[in-house]
């Protein structure tokens, strides 16, 4: 059977012939399109010899149809195929990247050169883009901001022409907490107005600086260095485990081998720290090399084995399983050696100083000295049995913490410039064939300490690790750690980086990334996680300037942190910056009348004091050059050419470590603008801060990088005195930047005026805590007194009050929306703002007030990284309960509110004439400080949820002193007692 289709003819399905051409076309063909074959190119003549030219190919063209019309009839109708005769004719496809013709179809001249390779070099694309927050949700925010503004400001206009006459003194210490607390939300709502989120390329980065291409032919990569610089102090509090798994994480990131370095400085000098660093880079031949062939996350081993789950998911090879036991035992065996490090340098220390004590008694005896009178120094002892130049377990002359030479260990020498591949038998139980054997150079660092001098902490560690590393690895990036965060996602660098390298990414100083917890209760307690400051204020920073550097987990350019400006940069004038142009270069002239110029910032003036070391000045302008961007699109205004990094690194010498040596003296600084206006600023135990704030007033900009799996991750104290010592000495560098020069109220031009605004907000926050205590004791005195902050809840009262609750209420949906913070996570923030506010940031006021005033120092012990030993129960720090100061105000602010509650209502229940409304106001409030209260009464309680004696002892002394001093102020009137009833 025939299933043959017939189409009737139709205009679309015919071939266009000219009427008078060919004896096959019909009366109602249409006329050839003006285009094809037929047409002579733009430019062409259109009579002569380029008119005949122009027919006879006409006339071959038409012959062609003709004798193919036969194989380009349809399979089905029998009708002409006209798509096919397109191609084949070559009438409409032209030039270009989709289809090139190979006698280049009439449309290119001879000697024209044009050809289809011309098209295969890919577009320039960029690494980086903005994602816009959608309008939907962000103008319904910024609108929202806008009407809650307005009814604070008409509610407080209500609130202080209509005072409460029966209580002015509660009416008026009312009015002052709610105008700072209306001002201390301006200065937190503002910054928020444009948030933003960015997104990385890291496909066009690999394109771009790891392909073959004329000025890279072998594809080596022609990224930049990078030194990574690892912070620890004490290891006892940060136990050197955990410390050897944040370097084994890095060491085994995703970035070239020979443009990584790492360096850790050890500001105890612990011998302690120095071997299990030595055990690490020994794990670190075999682990690093696992992590490459099976491409394992996170590469911090002790992460890794700790993860739950299937480990064999998306893993490919059939011997990972094999690899993962081995490895797993060789991590194990790792652990038992650093955890007995302890016990065998305490072992060595006392063998080999008893076998030096012989000696010394010896020769005593053989002097004819009495034995009695031989002094003998216990030292430390290193592994081959020489003395360790850093501190000894028994603190003497030039051996202790404040007191010890300076220290440079390179335990990872520089890799080959070529990748070292693994081959069959090298190893006896993995089989790292085709894998690159290859580390990145590791060194130990330890500042030399003397006395008398100011080592200024972390800083001064900071900035001796910025000298040591331009003299030997000078990577034009620095990336620094706490000793607690590892990576988490091996590519983060990269995605960093990105920013970096982007087009404009030369006014970029550094790269925040978000810092990610691990450990923290479910419930978060204690607001831990804090990501309401991390992905909420941050992310909106980044719309303005850029974020604030907060300490850890920072990709610095280390051009910036020289002190140096940026090579455009805006000033902004006006009452709110609203006038911008092109900043004024500034010039060694100009620094040096910046005292006496109305104009010159003192952050302005550029850097002149390094040092004497000619090589650290020297390697500056090649740390810049490294840093740019390729110069490989118009738009990028400062880069570099091509394949300018492909040159090896030559390895280090003598001379070079002993240079190094040199610059981490602790006379070094002396007479340098180091701490000052270069490197890590001195003066703030909050030297992040600070440093990321003077950036910023020099005009450069700052990047956030939230990556879609976590680039980092660390510890947090998740124990309530723990706590609230780290809000503490958080709070007081706040409290000394407000007192100092770094105040935002003295900054440049060059500050934008919202981001001048965040600033101003970090000075100023802890001050509110002396509002809040006063507000939170509000409801007490309301209850005690019978009296309330209003002369009665009136309607108008309500309203105001229900239109700021339900404007607040849908902000904070909104900003979770455009933050992806949870509300829970949101309402612990609240909590624990009210906690901390009325203990740590009141005491940090006290600090800072105390510093400034009568010049007393403040110091901090180091927050406590140690993990929990119970294997049980992993939380169980969280129970520990620990008595500090910081805990009476809000004890005693609970104890005061339910007592007064007890009161009120007793008061109101036994009132001839009861006030509920005022009893109601007063219970609102009241409920509304306990709700806030409720994660610090539960840490109080412990794990059984027993209060300790001591709570109980304070509750009741101060319910005691409350009743007496109210009596006190407002004794009871005449009372007639009849019936036992008592009559008011």
């Amino acid at each position: 059977m025939n299933y043959t289709v017939l189409m009737p003819p139709t205009p679309d399905n015919q071939p266009y012939f000219a009427s008078s051409g060919a004896s096959t076309s019909k009366p109602d063909d249409h006329p050839l399109p003006p285009y094809g074959p037929n047409v002579k190119r733009r430019g062409g003549g259109g009579g002569g010899e380029d008119g005949s030219t122009s027919g006879a190919k006409m006339e071959r063209m038409m012959s062609v149809m003709n004798s193919t019309k036969s194989m380009l009839l349809r399979s089905q109708t029998g009708d002409f195929d006209h798509n096919r005769w397109l191609f084949e004719t070559k009438g409409t496809y032209g030039i270009g990247n989709a289809f090139w013709p190979q006698d280049n179809g009439n449309f290119a001249e001879e000697g024209d050169g044009v050809c289809m390779t011309d098209f295969l070099d890919k577009p320039w694309k960029p690494l980086t883009r903005k994602v816009r927050i959608p309008a939907g949700i962000l103008s319904p925010y910024r609108l929202l901001m806008v009407v809650r503004l307005v009814a604070l400001v008409f509610f407080v206009a209500w609130r202080v022409s209509n005072p409460n006459e029966d209580a002015m003194w509660l009416w008026g210490l009312s009015i002052v907490c709610e105008l700072w607390f209306v001002f201390s939300w301006i200065l937190d709502q503002l910054p928020k107005l444009n948030p933003i989120n960015r997104a990385t390329d890291l496909a066009a980065l690999q394109e771009k600086f790891e392909t073959p291409s004329p000025s890279n032919p072998h594809g080596r990569s022609d990224l930049p260095g990078i030194d990574v610089f690892i912070s620890t102090a004490d290891p006892e509090k940060e136990p050197p485990l955990v410390t050897a798994n944040t370097i084994l994480s890095i060491l085994a990131t995703e970035y070239p081998v020979e443009k990584i370095f790492v360096y850790i400085s050890d500001d105890g000098a612990a011998l302690l720290t120095f071997e299990a660093m030595a055990e690490a880079s020994s794990f670190a031949q075999v682990w690093v090399p696992f992590c490459r062939k099976h491409n394992i996350e996170p590469r911090n081993p002790d992460s890794y084995f700790a993860l739950k789950g299937d480990p064999t998911k998306n893993k490919k090879r059939p011997d990972f399983v094999r690899d993962r036991r081995w490895i797993k035992r060789e991590y194990d065996e790792f652990k038992v050696r650093i955890n007995g490090l302890p016990d065998v340098i305490s072992r060595r220390a006392k063998s080999l100083n008893n076998r030096e004590q012989k000696k010394e008694v010896n020769l005593a005896r053989e002097r004819g000295e009495p034995v009695d009178t031989v002094k003998f120094v216990k030292a430390t002892w290193m592994a081959d049995c020489t003395h360790w130049p850093g501190t000894w377990a028994v603190p003497s002359k030039d051996h202790s913490k404040g007191d010890h030479a300076g220290i440079l260990q390179v335990m990872i020498k520089i890799p080959d410039h070529d990748p070292v591949y693994g081959n069959p038998g090298d190893h006896q139980f993995i089989d790292f064939t085709g894998i690159d054997m290859r580390l990145p150079m590791f060194a130990y660092v330890s500042r030399e300490k003397r006395p008398g001098y100011d080592h200024n902490k972390k800083a001064g560690a900071m900035n001796a690790l910025v000298r040591a590393s331009a003299i030997l690895s000078n990577g034009p990036f620095i990336l620094n750690f706490d000793c607690d965060h590892y990576i988490y996602n091996c590519m983060a660098i990269r995605e960093g980086m990105c920013f970096m390298m982007d087009r404009g990414g030369d006014r970029i100083c550094y790269i925040q990334f978000p810092q990610r917890f691990e450990g923290i209760d479910p419930s978060d307690r204690y607001a831990n996680h804090n990501t309401v400051f991390f992905d909420g204020n941050m992310r909106a920073l980044d719309g303005l300037q850029g974020p604030m550097y907060v300490g850890t987990g920072c990709l610095f350019r280390r051009y910036a942190l020289y002190g140096f400006d940026p090579p455009r940069a805006h000033e902004y004038t006006g009452l709110y910056g609203q006038h911008k142009q092109p900043m004024r270069k500034v010039t060694a002239h100009d620094g040096e009348n910046a005292q006496g110029s109305p104009y010159m910032n003192p952050d302005l003036e550029l850097p002149r004091k390094f040092g004497n070391s000619t090589m650290l000045i020297e390697s500056i302008a090649v740390a810049e050059y490294q840093g740019r961007p390729l110069a490989d699109h118009p738009g990028v205004k400062n880069g570099r050419p091509p394949g300018a990094l492909l040159v090896p690194r030559p390895p280090l010498d003598a001379p070079t470590v002993a240079e190094a040596v040199s610059v981490i003296s602790c006379w070094y600084e002396d007479k340098t603008e180091w701490g000052t206006r270069i490197g890590w600023i001195y003066g703030s135990v909050t030297e992040d801060v600070v440093t990321g704030y003077r950036m910023h007033n020099r005009g450069w900009r700052s990047v956030y990088c939230i990556t879609k799996r976590d680039a980092f991750r660390g510890t947090a104290p998740i124990n309530l005195t723990d706590r609230l010592h780290q809000v503490l000495r958080w709070a007081t560098g706040s409290v000394e930047i407000f007192f100092s020069r770094n105040n935002a109220f003295c900054a440049s031009r060059r500050l934008k005026f919202l981001q001048r605004v965040a600033y101003l907000n970090v000075g100023i926050y802890p001050f509110t805590s002396v509002f809040l205590v006063a507000y939170c004791f509000l409801p007490a005195l309301s209850l005690f007194s019978g009296k309330f902050i209003v002369q009665g809840l009136d309607v108008t009262f309500l309203s105001y009050l229900l239109i700021i609750s339900i404007t607040l209420t849908l902000l904070s949906l909104l900003e979770v929306k455009w933050s992806g913070i949870a509300l829970e996570e949101l309402w612990r923030n609240e909590q624990f703002w009210v906690i901390g506010g009325t203990s740590a940031h009141l005491a940090a006021v006290f600090q800072g007030l105390l510093k400034v005033i009568a010049g007393i120092e403040i110091s901090f012990t180091l927050t406590s990284k140690s993990a929990n030993e119970d294997e049980d129960d992993i939380y169980a720090d969280l129970y520990l309960i620990k008595w500090t100061s910081l805990f009476i105000p809000p004890l005693t602010i609970i104890v005061v509110n339910i007592a007064a509650i007890v009161v009120g209502l007793s008061r109101t229940i036994y009132s001839e004439i009861p006030q509920w409304g005022k009893l109601f106001g007063g219970l609102f409030f009241s409920f509304w400080v306990l709700a806030h209260m409720y994660p610090f009464a539960k840490g109080l309680m412990g794990r059984r949820g027993r209060l300790p004696t001591i709570v109980y002892v304070w509750s009741g002394l101060v319910a005691i002193t409350c009743s007496l001093l109210w009596i006190a102020i407002d004794p009871p009137s005449d009372t007639a007692i009849s019936g036992g009833n008592i009559a008011v």
